[in-house]
């Protein structure tokens, strides 16, 4: 079975940046989705985006539309999620999933915390 590995998180300002990084452990197959989620502390994890590893078409939850960027490099089985304008409530432990159907929880990573200061 696949392993998911994600890197990337950090502390960031208010109006910062950040990437993150979510390594297979094994090539990908065309019809795998990448997907991210997120968990603030005392909240449910909730979805984030994804993106089709054949197709690279994209989904984004309403929340972070226009500020975050979900993108896969086949070549070196990765996906990213690049994260701009941060607020204060894009704080939380990000995790990066995979599966084969829409929105993908098959394969999930050990997460990587974000943490946007004020």
């Amino acid at each position: 079975q696949v392993q998911l590995v994600e890197s990337g998180g950090g502390l960031v300002q208010v109006g910062g940046s950040l990437r993150l990084s979510c390594t297979a452990s094994e090539r990908i197959y065309s019809s795998y989705i990448w997907g991210w989620y997120r968990q603030a502390p005392g909240k449910e994890r909730e979805f984030v985006a994804a993106i089709r590893q054949g197709t690279g078409r994209t989904y984004y939850a309403d929340s972070v539309k226009g500020g975050f960027t979900v993108s896969k490099d086949s070549a070196k089985n990765t996906a990213s999620l690049q994260m701009s304008d941060l607020k204060s409530e894009d704080t939380a432990v990000y995790y990066c999933a995979g599966g084969s159907s829409y929105p993908p929880q098959s394969t999930w990573g050990q997460g990587t915390q974000v943490t946007v200061s004020s």
